[in-house]
């Protein structure tokens, strides 16, 4: 069995990659460092409500093509479920068309779960 292997297509697919994309360690060590960055939850609210990344918002389908609180001059990190979600990678194509510069977390929120990394859980709102 013979190997043809690309490395020019090679190179460019993981340049690419790692252009866009991110991993949780990545993400907790840009957190940790205070990097200019917009993490956002593409979640359903009620899930964002049981937990999310510290300091994420939480920007759900439906509002991505007039998204609020994010900047055009730094990245805006995306995350969604797991590795089969698509709405983080959905929610980037509609940003990126709007300027944004989105990247996306790989594995979404369970990867960052399975990291052990801290996970905010908001404060019951007093009566």
């Amino acid at each position: 069995m013979s190997l043809q292997y690309d490395f020019d297509k090679a190179r460019d697919h993981f340049a690419a990659k790692n252009a866009f994309t991110t991993g949780p360690h990545e993400l907790a060590y840009a957190i940790e460092q205070k990097h200019a960055a917009t993490v956002v939850d593409v979640r359903y609210p009620a899930d964002f409500k049981k937990g999310h990344i510290p300091g994420a918002i939480n920007l759900p389908k439906g509002k991505w093509e007039k998204a609020a609180g994010l900047a055009k001059d730094q990245p805006v990190i995306l995350y969604c479920y797991n590795q089969q979600c698509h709405l983080a990678s959905e929610a980037a194509s509609i940003l990126v068309a709007q300027g944004y510069p989105a990247v996306e977390m790989e594995g979404g929120f369970a990867a960052w779960e399975a990291n052990s990394s801290p996970i905010e859980v908001p404060a019951p709102k007093a009566a």
